[in-house]
């Protein structure tokens, strides 16, 4: 263990050990004779303390001793000294079980059961933790008992952060007490106790840890409590509304399912088969609630006075960032249509963590509705040609913008100068693998306080360079240094209409559609789709994505090109489900079918392993298409493609995949650049 070489057992130690197994195996059997035949005398519950003193992992023995006890406390009357007698040997017989190990979960689960019956000393328990914690403080088991006697005891939240005071002074690598210490803050702080205010603990608490960090920088506990004291300065409890689909002030047209003939390139264009369009709200965190009673729609749409909101979750969750409700509109004849949002007047949108939204907020746009000028066209959409520049001073580019009151919302002056501080720290240690970590994810986070577009983005070009640092220095951990890098990339091309706008194009083939060209980047990760909310086709080949995690909050994706990157299997395009507007989808020359063993299918049990759904020309059921392909049916079935290219990856060259992919998407039209049907 921990890089100690084993030594070779002494003679002796054998013996002893052989002899001790001995003993073992004949308490064992016969405790479980007394087990199996329910035998609780006071010589079989002896038996069974004399097991747990030679192992006190044996579950089955603790579970017994519950038993025994219940059935002794059962045959007394209301005798309140014979009780305490039962339950203060059970207590004796743990502390000796935890003599002999200190860390065995059976022994410190029967405690609290003990504990539980209410007729023990809980000073005593304090008592008996001092003494435990003074031969190992960095016991997580200890810690876990001790705030659970600490709940049940009047001890303040205030005499216990002391201790950890204590603890942390004697060791500064003890992470229990860092860890401890994390969990009572975050309690005094969330209920704002005296002398617990945000802007005055929080740098209090920077200081600390400086004293554990400077004093042994290679030390993790104090590095792991700095990333916890980064986020509680960086994270606000209420959640707040991020970004939204149409945004304040922009212009939209709609239409039937056609093609428009000469749209604004001023516009977004929005073409519907089901005369609808998706309305998007996008927070900071995980909320559910979102409904009509919580969020209010002005218009002169009629048809919308109840509209259903659902949350956009691969978890299949009623707590979401995005939720999602659809508009109806009628394209009979043109006509422009006025649509007011709010939210944040009625209770009822809460957070996970159980925190109301409670910044009112509104957004006014406009729909101009469209009649269809020009039939569909049935050709293929290209990569290749048919972009033209897109004029970025579009109103469509409003998510860029950060909303004042969000940021007046969090108190974000005390939290930049707290940053500024320690980004003054950790330049001293930035010649450690650490220390260029933190001072990445520091400067990072100063960026996300920074509401002054003329600084905004001036830290980027360092925090890309300190990963490409880390990637150099620690190729372990090559891999996350490069997702956090994609991360920050994505950052910095979203940071400003100037930035984004070097890759917005118009695709003039198909009504003007809104282009990202992302391809070509060496991206690793998604990031920052609450600022893409209006891209209608994306352009993501030639990196190296993994999955399309992220991309289901683009609910106006029609086009998307995946090509030649580094995607394993269907799951890793589960996303993609949420995305009822896309046609065009291209995951050719990826990996999808090359590793034999997709982890996936061993996880989870297919959910076609019985089903019927695929039949022959008679009716018989074929039982290998259904199985094989589960994953990609979950992920095609919802989407009504008309394009779809998978060439370049083994499964591709599969006559019956082909065949699968027929039956599963009944609308498509071109399969790998061939016509279906010629």
């Amino acid at each position: 263990m921990h890089g100690r070489p084993r030594k070779a057992s002494k003679p002796e130690e054998e013996a002893a050990s052989d002899a001790k197994a001995t003993k073992l195996r004949s308490l064992q059997s016969q405790f479980m004779a007394n087990h199996h035949d329910k035998i609780y005398t006071n010589e079989a519950i002896e038996l069974s303390t004399k097991l747990l003193e030679i192992n006190p992992e044996a579950y089955t023995a603790w579970n017994y001793r519950k038993l025994a006890v219940e059935d002794r406390l059962s045959r007394i009357e209301s005798d309140q000294n014979l009780v305490k007698s039962i339950l203060d040997e059970e207590l004796n017989v743990v502390e000796s079980a935890l003599r002999q190990n200190f860390k065995s979960y059976g022994a410190w689960h029967h405690r609290k059961w003990v504990l539980s019956k209410g007729h023990s000393s809980i000073g005593n328990e304090l008592r008996l933790l001092d003494k435990f914690q003074r031969l190992d403080s960095r016991n997580f088991h200890a810690w876990n008992y001790r705030r659970f006697v600490v709940e049940l005891t009047n001890r303040s939240e205030q005499d216990e952060l002391q201790y950890t005071d204590d603890m942390i002074s004697n060791n500064f690598s003890n992470y229990s007490a860092w860890h401890n210490r994390s969990v009572l803050l975050s309690s005094l702080l969330a209920r704002n106790a005296d002398g617990f205010i945000p802007n005055k603990k929080i740098p209090e608490e920077y200081d600390l840890i400086h004293n554990a960090i400077f004093t042994d920088p290679d030390d993790q506990s104090g590095w792991f409590y700095h990333l916890w004291l980064l986020d509680q300065t960086v994270n606000v409890e209420t959640p707040l509304l991020t970004s939204s689909w149409p945004s304040h002030g922009s212009s939209i047209i709609l239409s039937g399912p056609g093609y428009l003939n000469g749209s604004s390139s001023n516009f977004t264009t929005f073409c519907s088969e089901s005369d609808s369009f998706p309305l998007i709200l996008y927070f900071d965190q995980a909320v559910g609630g979102v409904s009509s009673s919580t969020v209010t729609i002005d218009a002169e749409l009629k048809g919308n006075e109840d509209l259903v909101w659902e949350p956009v979750s691969n978890k299949n969750s009623q707590i979401s960032c995005v939720w999602v409700a659809r508009l109806k509109y009628f394209s009979s004849k043109p006509c422009e249509y006025k649509v007011k949002v709010r939210l944040g007047n009625s209770p009822g949108i809460v957070s996970s963590r159980g925190c109301t939204f409670s910044a009112p907020y509104e957004f006014v746009f406009t729909a101009h509705v469209h009649e269809i000028v020009k039939d569909s066209q049935e050709g293929t959409v290209s990569w290749t040609d048919g972009f033209d520049i897109w004029d970025a001073q579009s109103k469509d580019l409003n998510p860029l913008v950060i909303l004042d009151q969000l940021n007046a919302e969090m108190d974000v002056k005390w939290r930049e100068a707290a940053i500024l501080e320690e980004v003054k720290c950790f330049r001293l240690l930035s010649d450690s693998k650490i220390g260029k970590l933190s001072l990445a994810r520091l400067l990072m986070a100063y960026e996300a306080m920074i509401s002054d577009a003329a600084v905004k983005g001036i830290h980027y070009e360092e925090i890309l360079q300190l990963y490409n640092d880390l990637m150099a220095l620690d190729s372990s951990h090559y891999q996350y240094y490069k997702d956090a890098h994609s991360l920050v990339f994505l950052h910095k091309v979203t940071s400003s209409t100037e930035s984004l706008s070097r890759h917005l194009f118009r695709y003039r083939d198909v009504n003007n559609l809104v282009c990202l060209r992302l391809n070509n980047l060496s991206l690793s990760r998604i990031a920052s789709v609450e600022k893409l909310l209006f891209i209608q086709m994306l352009d993501l080949s030639h990196n190296e994505l993994h999955s399309t995690e992220g991309l289901e909050a683009m609910q106006l994706l029609s086009c998307l090109n995946l090509s030649h990157n580094r995607i394993r299997s269907f799951s890793a395009l589960d996303s993609l489900r949420h995305l009822k507007q896309l046609r065009v989808l291209d995951v050719s020359h990826n990996h999808i079918g090359k590793h034999s063993v997709d982890t996936t299918r061993y996880l989870c049990a297919s959910p076609l392993s019985n089903s019927e759904w695929i039949q022959d020309d008679v009716g018989r059921q074929k039982p290998g298409m259904g199985t094989k392909y589960w994953d990609a049916y979950f992920v095609l079935r919802d989407l009504n493609l008309k394009q779809f290219n998978i060439a370049g990856n083994i499964i591709a060259g599969d006559d019956e995949f082909n065949s699968f992919v027929l039956q599963v998407v009944p609308t498509l039209v071109w399969l790998d650049g061939q016509k279906l049907g010629s």
